[in-house]
C-alpha cells in the first residue's frame, strides 16, 4: 500500500535536502522507497507506515520554521523505531538556553535530551561519549541558564592539562600561556553563551572561572556549577580530588570520552574508575552518548563507528 503525504511546495525541497540527501538517509534505515508526485510525498514498502510517521513529524517541524538536518533525522528515526515518533517535535522545541545573540540552544538527539534531563535532576552527572556529541556545549549552556536563574553564584570550568605527545614544560610562555590552549574550547563556549564582553566582565569579577584541574586542589566549591571536561585524562587521584571539592548548593558535570585517553601508558583513567565505583549511588547519574548523538559533520559519525568497529 502506498502512503501519500501532502506537503507545501516550499517545504518539499527542504524535506528532501540537497541531492535528496535527507531521503536517502531515511531510506537507508527503513525498507521503504520515498518519492514525490503532484506536490505530495509517496512512500512504498514494508516500512511505509513507519516512514510516514517520521516524515509527518519532519514536515511539522518545517511548517513551524525549524531546519531539517542529519542529527534531527537520526533522532526521528530512533524515536520511530521505539514507537515514539510524536516526541520529535517536543525534542526539537526544547530550549536549554538562549545565547546573547538570540540563538536557541536545544537538544538534537534523544541522548542529548537524556543528558540534559540528568544534569537538571542530579547533583553529579557523568556524560561519557565520543567527540561531537555536544557534551561540553550543552553543559556550558546549562551552567549559563542556572547562573542567570540565580540557582548558582559561580560557573567553574576545568580540564586536565594533558595532551598526547605534549607536556607543559615544552610549551612556550608562562603558566597561563601554557594552559590556555587546553582551555580554549571552554572560553569559546562561554563567549557564545554570554557574549564576549559580558563573559569577560564576569571573568574579571570572578563569577566565571576557567582553570586547569590542578587549581581545584584544597578548595570547596559551593553555590557553583562545576564542569570537568576531557575527564578521561584525569588520573584516579585527580578525579577523587575533584569530586570531593563539591560544596553546598553546587552541581557537577563530568564529561569525557573513554575511547580517547591520553594519559601515560599504564596510568588508569580516573573517569573509568569513577563511573565504575559510583554506579548506583543516589543523586549520581551516568549518561552514555554514542555515534547516534554526534551533531557535527556527518563524517564524524562514520569515523567514530569505524574506530569502534576496529577496537583500536
Amino acid at each position: 500500500m502506498t502512503e501519500r503525504i501532502e506537503i507545501e511546495n516550499d517545504n518539499l525541497s527542504k524535506l528532501f535536502g540537497s541531492f535528496d540527501a535527507n531521503i536517502k538517509r531515511i531510506e537507508a534505515q527503513f525498507d521503504a522507497r520515498i518519492s514525490t508526485r503532484d506536490g505530495a510525498v509517496l512512500v512504498d514498502g514494508k516500512d511505509a507506515a513507519a516512514c510516514r510517521a517520521l516524515l509527518e513529524q519532519l514536515i511539522a517541524l518545517l511548517e513551524q520554521g525549524y531546519e531539517i538536518d542529519g542529527a534531527r533525522i537520526d533522532a526521528g528515526i530512533e524515536l520511530v523505531k521505539d514507537g515514539r515518533a510524536d516526541e520529535l517535535l517536543s525534542l526539537t522545541k526544547s530550549v536549554v538556553y538562549t545565547t546573547a545573540r538570540g540563538r536557541q540552544i536545544g537538544c538534537k538527539t534523544v541522548g542529548q535530551r537524556d543528558y540534559v534531563r540528568a544534569v537538571k535532576s542530579h547533583t553529579l552527572t557523568f556524560g561519557v561519549g565520543p567527540a561531537g556529541t555536544g557534551k561540553t556545549f550543552l553543559a556550558v549552556a546549562l551552567a549559563a541558564a542556572a547562573f542567570k536563574a540565580g540557582e548558582v553564584e559561580k560557573i567553574i570550568l576545568t580540564r586536565p592539562a594533558i595532551e598526547a605527545g605534549e607536556k607543559l614544560g615544552f610549551l612556550p610562555g608562562d603558566l597561563k600561556e601554557k594552559v590556555d590552549p587546553y582551555l580554549r574550547p571552554l572560553y569559546d563556549a562561554l563567549g557564545e553563551m554570554f557574549g564576549v564582553e559580558a563573559y569577560e566582565r564576569l571573568l574579571e569579577r570572578g563569577s566565571i572561572e576557567v582553570a586547569p584541574l590542578a587549581y581545584m586542589r584544597g578548595r570547596t566549591l559551593a553555590r557553583a556549577f562545576v564542569i570537568l571536561d576531557e575527564a578521561q585524562n584525569a588520573t584516579n587521584e585527580q578525579m577523587k580530588m575533584f569530586l570531593t571539592r563539591l560544596g553546598e548548593g553546587s552541581r557537577m558535570v563530568v564529561n569525557g570520552d573513554d575511547s580517547q585517553i591520553d594519559l601515560p601508558h599504564g596510568t588508569e583513567s580516573g573517569l573509568k574508575i569513577a563511573v565504575d565505583v559510583l554506579k548506583g549511588i543516589d543523586d549520581v547519574a551516568l549518561v552514555r552518548l554514542s555515534e547516534r548523538d554526534v551533531v557535527r559533520h556527518a563524517l564524524i559519525t562514520r569515523i567514530v563507528r569505524a574506530y569502534a568497529a576496529s577496537g583500536r
